[in-house]
């Protein structure tokens, strides 16, 4: 079996599920990883694959690479996907795809211009409610979409915001649509296509001494297709996650998605429809169990292997990941004539 070669650049939290994850894909072969962090730090001192600390020094020890998978903080996804690009390697960047739209630009015109794929993480677009809410809203179950709704409450406090990390930074952070809350962003995107006219309010409740921005924000816009929406969001949620939830009206019924991770559906009242059973979206599979959207990491990795084999396309592009980041930079545009105001 021929076996795509990854690499993966960054060795926290979801850069060491990315390489498990490519360890127990069949088709898949992990060669080496990399941090600027030493392995005993990281808690790899057991890793049986090299180790490198620059992504310059394993791509060079290792031609053989076909895919980077980013990893690394925010602010620097942009020109760790470029170092990879530039090596001639396929490149899976981790959600957000960059910070700005520029820089998403630069990516893909050097991924074009080396004829590769940039691959963005959003594996949310993975889970049965989210397959279906696609569904009826493309196929007109719902009928025309009048309102949308997104509500994303979650808690991040001095247990998630280190002092001295990259976490709450503005240059390597980016902001709280950014870091938490871009995988729904991209759901709106993805189900309702692009917004304008976008009005919004910030405020930082009892984040001020953790990060360098917002902890929470109303932000409502219409969208391009028709219809209007909004986003409420807060990260100032006490002590635990309360929900992630989209809400449809449309001129046919209307439905409702939640729970901590937008993965079950609450309501379901449309004209002439049942709702069908879905597949559960939490079960534990051959990867391992993980809370939430995590348990969709192993389909982005077939998602590349089965594109770079020329069985299926992209689940997520790079024009997709840019959206993304267009979307969350014009709505960040407002904060200077918020706090002004």
């Amino acid at each position: 079996m021929n076996k795509i070669k990854f690499a993966v650049i960054g060795q926290g939290h979801i850069g060491k599920r990315h390489a498990e994850m490519v360890r127990r894909n069949p088709e898949a072969e992990l060669i080496a990883v990399c941090d600027v962090e030493e392995k005993g730090s990281l808690g790899l001192s057991d890793l049986k694959e090299p180790f490198y600390n620059t992504p310059e020094a394993m791509l060079l020890a290792h031609p053989e690479i076909e895919v980077v998978n980013v990893c690394t903080p925010n602010g620097l996804h942009a020109k760790h996907s470029l170092i990879g690009l530039e090596a001639d390697k396929h490149v899976v960047v981790e959600k957000p795809m960059a910070l700005s739209k520029i820089d998403c630009e630069t990516m893909i015109f050097k991924a074009l211009q080396k004829s590769k794929n940039v691959f963005c993480v959003m594996q949310n677009r993975f889970s049965p409610p989210s397959v279906w809410l696609k569904k009826i809203v493309e196929e007109k179950i719902v009928g025309d979409v009048y309102m949308v709704q997104l509500n994303c409450y979650w808690n991040r406090d001095e247990r998630y915001y280190k002092k001295g990390g990259w976490k709450g930074t503005q240059e390597l952070d980016g902001g709280t649509l950014f870091t938490q809350f871009s995988h729904w962003i991209d759901l709106l995107y993805w189900i309702f296509g692009d917004v304008s006219d976008i009005q919004a309010k910030f405020n930082d409740f009892n984040h001020a001494t953790l990060t360098e921005f917002e902890d929470s924000g109303f932000v409502n816009f219409n969208f391009v297709n028709g219809g209007m929406g909004s986003i409420n969001y807060s990260t100032a949620v006490w002590n635990s996650n309360l929900e992630s939830s989209i809400t449809i009206v449309g001129s046919k019924g209307s439905v409702k998605v939640g729970g901590q991770y937008m993965d079950k559906v609450e309501y379901c009242n449309i004209k002439d429809y049942t709702l069908p059973e879905l597949a559960p979206t939490n079960e534990a599979n051959d990867y391992g169990a993980y809370k939430g959207s995590a348990n969709n990491h192993p389909q982005i990795i077939s998602n590349v292997i089965d594109t770079l084999k020329g069985r299926t396309t992209i689940t997520t592009n790079a024009m997709e990941g840019l959206k993304v980041v267009d979307i969350i930079e014009r709505i960040y545009s407002l904060r200077k004539a918020d706090r002004k105001s």
